[in-house]
């Protein structure tokens, strides 16, 4: 969006878009727009769709695909129920089913304990590794200056002239962000800290049956299922030739994104199976083809950072994706660009202060 702008923008990457270090670096993101009662996030999305659409069109290929999304709720929501007059504010259009028309609709998807379901018709699962990628050669494309170097701000007391990088050169600019997803708060340990705390969470994908399409991304929605009030277990249809990926998203233990080690856990790919065989019953048994651990940085209110450094007015921080970063970026980055170009002011939603206190 800078760029777009007309701004110089040189971009900073220690290993490059799409890398498996990096919480966008899978294979696929959900896009969904119902935020329980935080408007500001239905907004965000909504405008984030609109930006990937535009994009796809400007570079004639396709960024996410449109599978819909299926939320499934055990009972009466609090969060569904406050999302909904919201959902319809913002024009998102989403159908109620009801429990004997979805069974008849998706009758591969088992039921059982399921109260409540509303499908996203617009949402669907974002191509991620391989868009990070589209975004940098676009980027280059469209004049940015693009660098695999890393650099490190140090102590900061003041705006900030120059920033030495890995090569031994300097970067000058009068501005700069710092959107290091997992690594933030190592870069500002004073200010972020421990406040960001990154786990690592495995993700899986399980082989589908040959020749039936039943759960390929043309025939079923990605979904999210809620249990007690909480979201539990998500998961995309198989896509570009994929596995049927499933995600718990519970909060895994704590992982260094760094050097830490992504062997897959015994434990968590008996869980993903164990819930495969009761929601999805044609799939019991279905080979693991692929897996990854990915990591999400979690603020303790799971709110994003998008403010100035407390102490120098040229220094932006960005970032507490929360799991949830990566479909905004089009929204936030023209957010991002508000702030640094037009004098935006801050949301208190997403200030460093509230981090602080």
């Amino acid at each position: 969006m800078l760029l777009r702008r007309k701004a110089q923008v040189t971009l900073l990457d220690a290993w490059g878009p799409g890398n498996s270090r990096a919480s966008s670096g899978g294979e696929t993101r959900l896009i969904r727009a119902l935020y329980g009662a935080n408007r500001i996030y239905t907004q965000m999305a909504v405008r984030a769709g609109e930006l990937w659409r535009e994009n796809e069109q400007l570079w004639d290929r396709q960024l996410y695909a449109r599978t819909g999304l299926l939320w499934m709720v055990d009972r009466d929501d609090a969060f569904m129920a406050a999302a909904l007059p919201l959902l319809r504010e913002a024009g998102v259009v989403y159908e109620e089913i009801a429990p004997a028309k979805v069974k008849d609709r998706y009758p591969q998807i088992n039921f059982d304990q399921v109260e409540w379901t509303v499908l996203e018709r617009d949402a669907g699962a974002l191509l991620a590794r391989r868009n990070c990628q589209l975004v940098v050669e676009a980027f280059i494309d469209e004049g940015g200056d693009y660098r695999q170097l890393t650099a490190a701000p140090g102590e900061i007391a003041g705006d900030i002239r120059s920033l030495r990088l890995s090569d031994g050169s300097t970067l000058e600019a009068d501005q700069y962000v710092f959107a290091c997803g997992p690594w933030l708060g190592r870069l500002f340990p004073d200010v972020i800290g421990d406040r960001l705390k990154v786990t690592r969470q495995d993700v899986f994908f399980f082989g589908t049956p040959g020749g039936d399409r039943r759960f390929m991304d043309d025939w079923i929605p990605s979904w999210i299922e809620r249990r007690q009030g909480q979201t539990r277990f998500y998961g995309i249809p198989a896509n570009e030739h994929r596995g049927f990926k499933i995600a718990d998203d519970v909060r895994g233990a704590d992982i260094d994104p760094t050097n830490g080690d992504r062997t897959q856990d015994a434990g968590k790919i008996q869980t993903a199976r164990d819930y495969l065989a009761m929601r999805f019953p044609a799939m019991a048994g279905a080979p693991l083809i692929e897996s990854r651990v990915c990591q999400y940085e979690n603020t303790p209110d799971e709110h994003f950072i998008m403010d100035r450094h407390p102490r120098a007015a040229n220094v932006w921080l960005l970032g507490g994706g929360s799991g949830h970063g990566y479909k905004h970026g089009p929204a936030v980055g023209e957010r991002m660009a508000g702030h640094l170009l037009d004098g935006r002011t801050v949301e208190p939603l997403f200030a460093v202060k509230r981090l602080m206190a």
